[in-house]
């Protein structure tokens, strides 16, 4: 059984539908996709046609209208879910949503942005220990895991354009890339970099200053799968031609 698994934050799922995303996502029809930044509440879009082609749809939107949010659309039932990380401050923001298939369990995540703020950066370094403390639990009981989302982090220098640039910016500083170092050597492997060495490799634009077309980009969207699922991993892509947010689709191929 092969299982393709996508991942992208939408920035705003009614605004990826108004640009063709169903469309993309009929054709495409990967088994698996997460989304994040969904900013919208289920009874807000029309997924009739989605949920006709087979997929089931779990939803974490934030309480906050229009804000963060994550859903999973699925066409392979999973044996059970949850919802949130049972944290009221990051349930509250929709942050994370779980599922458990007799394979492997995987984590929808979508983590907090620094961008705005020393306060919301704070949020975002207390999150970062809070999930890792909350992966080595899940692990215990499910060790095969897949965390697939928006980081918000670049790990390396070969993930951003002109790293020297952009060392005191969110999404690259040190103790960002430093708990980066502390997630992988928990126990996890980012799958694409199993695949793909290679420089210029993003995931994120900026709307700003013709970014997307100069491949000013980030790599901050992931797959990280733990050990015992590597044996399983046939291929990890990032689809740049994609384009329904400041975001492209991510994705991996497991053979079970």
């Amino acid at each position: 059984m092969d299982l393709r698994i996508y991942s992208l934050n939408v920035n705003g799922l009614r605004s990826a539908m108004s640009k063709g995303f169903d469309k993309w996502l009929l054709t495409e029809q990967p088994d698996i996709i997460c989304l994040q930044e969904i900013k919208a509440f289920p009874e807000q879009i029309d997924t009739s046609e989605i949920q006709k082609a087979g997929y089931q749809m779990l939803w974490h939107p934030a309480e906050k209208a229009g804000y963060s949010g994550v859903a999973v659309f699925t066409k392979v039932p999973p044996d059970a879910t949850k919802v949130g990380m049972g944290i009221p401050e990051y349930d509250r923001e929709g942050r994370m949503l779980q599922l458990h298939y007799p394979q492997f369990t995987l984590l929808c995540t979508y983590f907090p942005s620094g961008t705005t703020g020393d306060v919301r950066q704070a949020v975002k370094m207390k999150f970062l220990d809070d999930f890792l403390t909350y992966t080595r639990q899940v692990r215990k009981e499910h060790p095969a895991l897949i965390v697939s989302g928006d980081f918000n982090i670049c790990h390396k220098p070969i993930d951003i354009n002109h790293p020297e640039k952009h060392t005191k910016m969110s999404g690259f500083l040190p103790e960002e890339r430093e708990w980066m170092d502390r997630f992988v050597e928990s126990g996890f492997i980012d799958s694409f970099r199993v695949f793909n060495q290679e420089p210029g490799q993003y995931s994120w634009w900026s709307y700003r200053a013709g970014a997307r077309q100069k491949n000013l980009g980030w790599r901050i969207d992931y797959h990280m799968i733990t050990p015992p699922l590597k044996p399983h991993l046939k291929e990890a892509s990032i689809h740049k031609d994609v384009n329904f947010s400041d975001h492209c689709p991510v994705s991996i191929r497991l053979s079970f």
